[in-house]
C-alpha cells in the first residue's frame, strides 16, 4: 500500500463551493502551482472549476503527474426534498472522476456549507439547542447514507463526510452523532484539523481516537484561535471569519501537526493528507501559502 501522500486542493486558491463575490483564479494556473509547491495531488474544487469533459480533466491532472483524489460534493442533507437531486449531483461527479481514471477518489459529502442562517453567523461558537434534533440528524444520516450508496453502486467509488464550519455538523457532538447514525462499511469520516478546532474541538487526537477507523481521508487544516476569539467578540460570520484568516498557514495555529502525524502513522493510515488553507477569491498570495505549507510539513517529517 501506498505510504502517506501530501495533495492540496483549489481552496487553498479561493476557489470554494460558495456563491462569493470576486473570481479565483483559473484551474491552469492553480494545477500549474500545486505542483510547483511540491505536492502530488489535488481534489476536484467546485463543478465546472476543472473541466467536466473526462479526457479534458484526465489530461489536465496528468500532465501535471498529479493525482486526482476527490470531490466535495455539498448536499443540504437535513432537507428530505433535497436528497434525491443530491444523489444526482454526486452521481454526476463520481462519473466523471472514474471515466477520467480516478477510481479510487472519494466523494467528500458535506452540508450545504453557508446556506443556512444561523449556522453561519454563529460558526465556532455553536451552542446546544442550535443543531438538529435527533429526528432531524436521522434524516440527515438517511441522506448521506443514500448519496454514499448510490455513487457505490453504479461507479464503486467510496464516499467520506466532511464535517464543516456553517454546516450542521461542526461540533464534536454533531460529527459524533452522525457517525453513530451510519453505517461504518458505507460513509467514511473526511477529518478536517482545522473545522474541527474552529468548531469546538479541543484535541484532533479525541476523535482520531474514537472514530479512526472511519477516518479514511485527511485535510490539514490550521485553526487561529486568536481570530476566533475576536471574530466572536466582534460577531462575525463564517465568512468574515476566513476573511480576516481564522485558518492560517500550518504551523502557525493551534493544531498539533506533528501529533497528528504520529498517531496516522501508527494507525497504519495509507492514504493522502490534502493541506486546505481556505482563502477568498483574490485574498492574500496561495502559492507563498502553499509554499511555506509545504516546507512546514517537510520540517515534520511529512
Amino acid at each position: 500500500m501506498q505510504e502517506i501522500e501530501i495533495a492540496n486542493a483549489p481552496c487553498s486558491w479561493g476557489a470554494l463551493e460558495f456563491d462569493l463575490e470576486g473570481k479565483p483564479l483559473g484551474y491552469e494556473q492553480v494545477l500549474d502551482e500545486i505542483k510547483e509547491t511540491g505536492y502530488k495531488g489535488t481534489e476536484l474544487g467546485d463543478w465546472g472549476f476543472m473541466p467536466t469533459d473526462p479526457a479534458a480533466l484526465h489530461k489536465e491532472v496528468e500532465q501535471r503527474g498529479l493525482e486526482l483524489l476527490g470531490a466535495f460534493v455539498p448536499v443540504a442533507l437535513a432537507e428530505p426534498a433535497a436528497h434525491d437531486a443530491g444523489i444526482q449531483k454526486a452521481l454526476k461527479v463520481a462519473q466523471l472522476m472514474v471515466e477520467a481514471g480516478y477510481k479510487n477518489a472519494f466523494i467528500v459529502l458535506a452540508d450545504e456549507n453557508g446556506s443556512i442562517t444561523g449556522r453561519t453567523k454563529n460558526a465556532g461558537r455553536i451552542r446546544e439547542g442550535q443543531g438538529l434534533s435527533p429526528a432531524a440528524m436521522q434524516t440527515f444520516a438517511q441522506g448521506a447514507e443514500k448519496v454514499a450508496r448510490a455513487v457505490k453502486d453504479a461507479w464503486g467509488l467510496r464516499t467520506v463526510f466532511h464535517h464543516h464550519c456553517a454546516g450542521y455538523i461542526e461540533t464534536p457532538a454533531e460529527i459524533d452523532a452522525l457517525m453513530k447514525e451510519t453505517d461504518p462499511g458505507l460513509l467514511g469520516l473526511c477529518f478536517d484539523t482545522g473545522h474541527y478546532l474552529f468548531g469546538g474541538g479541543k484535541d484532533p487526537l479525541e476523535v482520531l481516537k474514537k472514530w479512526g477507523d472511519r477516518i479514511w481521508h485527511v485535510h490539514f487544516k490550521d485553526f487561529s484561535p486568536a481570530v476566533a476569539q475576536e471574530g466572536a467578540a466582534a460577531g462575525w460570520d463564517y465568512f468574515e471569519a476566513v476573511a480576516h484568516g481564522v485558518f492560517c498557514e500550518l504551523g502557525k495555529g493551534a493544531v498539533d501537526f506533528g501529533a497528528v502525524k504520529v498517531f496516522l502513522e501508527e494507525k497504519g493510515y495509507r492514504g493522502w493528507i490534502v493541506v486546505e488553507q481556505d482563502v477568498l477569491p483574490g485574498m492574500g498570495n496561495p502559492k507563498l501559502y502553499a509554499q511555506n505549507n509545504r516546507n512546514y510539513l517537510h520540517s515534520i517529517g511529512l
